[in-house]
Protein backbone atom coordinates (compact mmCIF):
# COMPACT_ATOMS: atom_id res chain seq x y z
CA UNK A 1 0.00 0.00 0.00
CA UNK A 2 1.57 3.33 -0.58
CA UNK A 3 1.95 5.96 1.69
CA UNK A 4 0.68 9.12 1.69
CA UNK A 5 3.81 10.79 0.96
CA UNK A 6 5.01 9.20 -1.71
CA UNK A 7 1.38 9.63 -3.42
CA UNK A 8 2.00 13.31 -2.87
CA UNK A 9 5.95 13.22 -4.35
CA UNK A 10 4.64 11.08 -7.24
CA UNK A 11 1.46 13.43 -7.70
CA UNK A 12 3.69 16.97 -7.73
CA UNK A 13 6.50 15.47 -10.39
CA UNK A 14 3.23 14.16 -12.58
CA UNK A 15 1.70 17.75 -12.48
CA UNK A 16 4.83 19.32 -12.89
CA UNK A 17 4.86 23.23 -13.95
CA UNK A 18 7.66 25.43 -15.08
CA UNK A 19 6.41 28.22 -13.01
CA UNK A 20 7.38 26.76 -9.45
CA UNK A 21 10.27 25.20 -11.14
CA UNK A 22 13.67 25.10 -9.12
CA UNK A 23 16.66 24.01 -10.65
CA UNK A 24 16.33 20.25 -10.75
CA UNK A 25 20.31 20.00 -9.93
CA UNK A 26 19.42 17.80 -6.96
CA UNK A 27 21.20 14.18 -6.98
CA UNK A 28 19.25 11.75 -7.46
CA UNK A 29 21.06 10.25 -4.24
CA UNK A 30 19.78 13.42 -2.19
CA UNK A 31 16.48 12.63 -3.78
CA UNK A 32 15.93 8.92 -2.81
CA UNK A 33 17.52 9.81 0.96
CA UNK A 34 14.70 12.93 1.30
CA UNK A 35 11.86 10.33 -0.28
CA UNK A 36 12.70 7.75 1.75
CA UNK A 37 12.91 9.75 4.64
CA UNK A 38 8.91 11.43 4.53
CA UNK A 39 8.03 8.09 3.77
CA UNK A 40 9.27 7.00 7.13
CA UNK A 41 7.15 10.05 8.52
CA UNK A 42 3.42 8.42 7.14
CA UNK A 43 0.95 10.86 7.25
CA UNK A 44 3.07 13.70 8.99
CA UNK A 45 5.35 13.91 5.98
CA UNK A 46 2.34 16.56 4.31
CA UNK A 47 4.23 18.98 6.90
CA UNK A 48 7.06 18.67 6.07
CA UNK A 49 9.41 21.37 4.44
CA UNK A 50 11.56 18.35 2.33
CA UNK A 51 7.98 17.82 0.61
CA UNK A 52 8.10 20.90 -0.62
CA UNK A 53 12.04 20.70 -2.08
CA UNK A 54 10.79 17.56 -3.34
CA UNK A 55 8.00 19.10 -5.28
CA UNK A 56 10.19 21.52 -6.54
CA UNK A 57 13.14 19.56 -7.78
CA UNK A 58 10.61 16.79 -9.57
CA UNK A 59 8.87 20.20 -11.20
CA UNK A 60 12.39 21.43 -12.41
CA UNK A 61 13.55 18.38 -13.85
CA UNK A 62 9.99 17.83 -15.62
CA UNK A 63 10.42 21.25 -16.87
CA UNK A 64 13.72 20.65 -17.97
CA UNK A 65 13.14 18.06 -19.80
CA UNK A 66 9.96 19.16 -21.79
CA UNK A 67 12.03 22.13 -23.08
CA UNK A 68 14.66 20.05 -23.61
CA UNK A 69 12.47 17.45 -25.67
CA UNK A 70 10.46 20.72 -27.77
CA UNK A 71 13.74 21.66 -28.98
CA UNK A 72 14.82 18.37 -30.34
CA UNK A 73 11.27 18.17 -31.76
CA UNK A 74 11.63 21.52 -33.70
CA UNK A 75 14.73 20.15 -34.41
CA UNK A 76 13.53 17.10 -35.98
CA UNK A 77 15.39 14.55 -33.64
CA UNK A 78 13.48 13.99 -30.14
CA UNK A 79 15.13 11.63 -27.49
CA UNK A 80 11.34 9.90 -26.81
CA UNK A 81 8.27 10.15 -27.80
CA UNK A 82 5.74 10.29 -24.78
CA UNK A 83 2.21 10.96 -25.63
CA UNK A 84 0.76 14.51 -26.27
CA UNK A 85 -2.07 16.32 -23.62
CA UNK A 86 -0.41 15.19 -20.75
CA UNK A 87 -1.23 11.39 -20.90
CA UNK A 88 2.08 10.43 -20.20
CA UNK A 89 2.02 9.39 -16.61
CA UNK A 90 4.49 8.76 -13.48
CA UNK A 91 3.48 6.91 -10.58
CA UNK A 92 5.65 7.57 -7.04
CA UNK A 93 6.38 4.28 -7.58
CA UNK A 94 7.40 4.15 -10.98
CA UNK A 95 10.01 7.03 -10.39
CA UNK A 96 11.81 5.91 -7.26
CA UNK A 97 11.75 2.22 -8.90
CA UNK A 98 13.85 3.62 -11.70
CA UNK A 99 15.81 6.24 -9.32
CA UNK A 100 16.60 3.06 -7.49
CA UNK A 101 17.98 1.42 -10.92
CA UNK A 102 20.70 3.80 -10.86
CA UNK A 103 23.73 1.67 -9.34
CA UNK A 104 24.28 3.29 -5.48
CA UNK A 105 27.96 5.20 -6.79
CA UNK A 106 26.30 6.64 -9.77
CA UNK A 107 23.43 8.13 -7.94
CA UNK A 108 25.79 11.10 -6.69
CA UNK A 109 26.41 12.01 -9.79
CA UNK A 110 23.09 11.78 -11.41
CA UNK A 111 20.80 15.12 -11.08
CA UNK A 112 17.03 14.63 -11.35
CA UNK A 113 17.01 16.15 -14.53
CA UNK A 114 18.95 13.25 -16.33
CA UNK A 115 17.17 11.16 -14.53
CA UNK A 116 13.95 12.49 -15.10
CA UNK A 117 15.28 12.66 -19.02
CA UNK A 118 16.48 8.36 -18.73
CA UNK A 119 12.98 7.81 -17.60
CA UNK A 120 11.16 9.06 -20.31
CA UNK A 121 13.61 8.20 -22.94
CA UNK A 122 13.53 4.45 -21.27
CA UNK A 123 9.59 4.25 -21.29
CA UNK A 124 8.48 6.34 -24.47
CA UNK A 125 11.14 5.42 -27.12
CA UNK A 126 10.55 6.89 -30.80
CA UNK A 127 9.81 4.09 -33.27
Amino acid sequence: MKSIAAVAIGFSLVLATPAFANTGEMSVATFLSKADALRAKGPAALFSGDMKVLKSEGEAAGAAYRSRLTAERAAGKPSSCPPTGGKARMSSDQLLTHLRAYPAPARGATTMKAAMADYFIKTYPCR
